[in-house]
């Protein structure tokens, strides 16, 4: 194997070691600042950090060993993570539209949300440019899931400031439903290889 090639490999892997220790951080934050809000938005963006941490655990996986059947497999268990993260968030902003469902908004899950899809949008770019200059179908459908990562990031913090600064409840839940498409989208893409 070329060199170049071995260093890129190097470089994806640590993009999805990052990815990987962002999100275990993130799936025990938002776990407790769901439980402390009752937010259908962080619960449902703590959810998408474990499909996160999944898929990234994919790429790790398939960048050790690539060949073509590990790619095929690779692609298929993001697109299931991305259908499954649809599926949830459209059933939580569902219930939580239909009930009236009120989140108290706290400082810690404005804050972490901001950050959080800083550091996505970042990782995202570079598994794009890694993946690109690989021409790894895995870590360029991985570093989607994690934009999707970072436009739900952003999502969840507009819904939370929303009704932290003008009591509107249901941006909360709205704001879950803003990727459902997108994922959907994905989902069908990577399964389709």
């Amino acid at each position: 194997m070329p060199a170049d090639r071995v260093r890129l490999r190097r470089a994806g892997i640590v993009l999805e070691i990052i990815t990987l220790a962002w999100n275990v951080v993130g799936v025990v934050l938002l776990g407790f600042l769901a439980y402390r809000s009752a937010s259908v938005a962080l619960l449902g963006f703590g959810l998408d950090s474990l499909i996160e941490i999944g898929a990234s655990t994919v790429v790790v996986w398939e960048l050790v060993g690539a060949d073509e059947r590990r790619q095929r497999l690779g692609l298929r268990l993001i697109g299931i993570a991305f259908g499954l993260l649809a599926v949830y968030l459209l059933a939580q902003a569902v219930v939580a539209l239909t009930s009236g469902h009120r989140a108290t908004p706290l400082q810690g899950g404005i804050w972490w949300t901001a950050l959080t899809a800083v550091a996505m949008f970042l990782l995202a770019f570079g598994k794009h440019r890694v993946g690109r200059a690989l021409q790894d179908p895995v870590l360029l459908t991985e570093g989607k899931v994690t934009l999707v990562d970072g436009i739900l990031a952003a999502a969840v913090l507009v819904g939370i400031l929303l009704n932290a600064l003008f009591g509107l409840w249901w941006a909360d839940p709205v704001a879950g439903l803003v990727i459902v498409f997108y994922a959907v989208r994905e989902a069908v893409h990577a399964l389709r290889g």
